[in-house]
């Protein structure tokens, strides 16, 4: 298996505390955080690219999806915080060579909490170089 979950956290994390050192990030679900604004990234998929196995089965180039969650729990404010924290993070997964396949508003479970929702996806070899679909 393909596995760069941590390299792509870190820089996407880098980045984030850059602008928002209070901020938390996780590299797992959480529904209620600690301290905001925060961000969560997570590998929600990788499966292999089955055009490029080879006779014995092995792997070459690895599908992945990764799910952003931006959290807020700014009383005004709380969706220009998500949505500036999502041109900043979204700018980082491109460069990085993902393409974003879905933005949304989530509906949160604590109603007092903001939450904007983005996937990626992208191609990575065993390499570890990263392709657009």
């Amino acid at each position: 298996m393909i596995d760069i979950e941590s390299t792509v956290f870190d820089a996407v994390a880098k980045t984030f505390t850059a602008a928002y050192p209070k901020g938390s990030r996780y590299g797992e679900e959480v529904d209620t955080p600690v301290s905001f604004p925060c961000i969560t990234l997570i590998e929600s998929d990788n499966y292999t690219y089955e055009k490029s196995l080879t006779d014995e089965m092995r792997e070459h180039h690895a599908n992945l999806m990764y799910t952003l969650n931006i959290y807020s729990n700014k009383t005004s404010g709380a969706k220009q915080e998500c949505k500036a924290i999502l041109v900043l993070l979204d700018e980082k997964m491109q460069s990085l060579g993902f393409v974003r396949t879905m933005k949304a508003q989530t509906k949160n479970q604590d109603s007092k909490i903001y939450r904007i929702t983005a996937r990626y996806r992208a191609v990575v070899s065993d390499d570890y170089r990263i392709y657009r679909r």
